[in-house]
């Protein structure tokens, strides 16, 4: 798993080789532990920028990081070198005023939306037709997925991704339905005939096949 900025680089190039339209990373700190921390943020994106230029880069203010709304909404304003995207989920408190502040910060936001009630709070919400995307993220399979994106408004772009086994059965299921895919560790170890995968960039390529089969 890639931690350090200078990991996340090779990574990044080895996942655009295969693939990857872009990136979504979580940055570290000295212990390991995922951080808003604009010290880690800014060398995560100089690095991952250096060596792919025109990559889009996404990080992630989950509540995992800091359950703070208010703190990882302040962060922004502290990144010299902001990324092109942050993810925003939006079943937890204070998504709103995360979303707010990263669009005065200039950042495009995909909106994380794990069940039927999150697609229908971004549905009702001033951001509709403001986020890059909806991030239809499930830890069921394909049938989940469906139910949450037929309430996201036609014109809202969407990306699916699952967690575990059932990614796949995610991964495919977008690509018949046209939508975009995400793949990675963060959300799966093993390929599509339960292999261990050994990195993001081996995940990236089957996810590539599968979808070309589809598409």
């Amino acid at each position: 798993m890639p931690q350090t900025p200078a990991e996340l680089a090779a990574d990044a190039i080895a996942v655009r080789h295969a693939g990857a339209f872009a990136v979504h990373v979580h940055p570290r700190d000295h212990r390991g532990a995922q951080t808003m921390g604009a010290r880690e943020c800014d060398a995560a994106v100089a690095a991952i920028r250096a060596a792919v230029p025109g990559l889009p880069i996404g990080l992630s203010t989950s509540e995992a990081i800091d359950p703070d709304p208010f703190a990882r909404a302040a962060a922004f304003s502290v990144w010299r070198l902001r990324p092109d995207f942050v993810s925003v989920n939006i079943a937890e408190l204070g998504w709103a005023g995360i979303v707010r502040a990263a669009l005065h910060a200039g950042m495009g936001v995909e909106a994380g939306l794990a069940t039927p009630a999150d697609a229908e709070a971004l549905a009702d919400s001033p951001f509709t037709h403001q986020v890059v995307r909806a991030l239809v993220e499930v830890e069921g399979g394909a049938e989940q997925a469906a139910a949450i994106s037929q309430l996201v408004p036609d014109a809202v772009p969407q990306l699916w991704h699952g967690y575990g086994e059932r990614t796949w059965e995610v991964v495919s299921a977008a690509a018949a339905a046209g939508f975009d895919v995400r793949v990675g560790l963060e959300d799966v170890l093993v390929m599509p005939d339960g292999q261990v995968a050994a990195d993001n960039a081996e995940l990236v390529t089957a996810a590539v096949e599968l979808t070309d089969r589809l598409v």
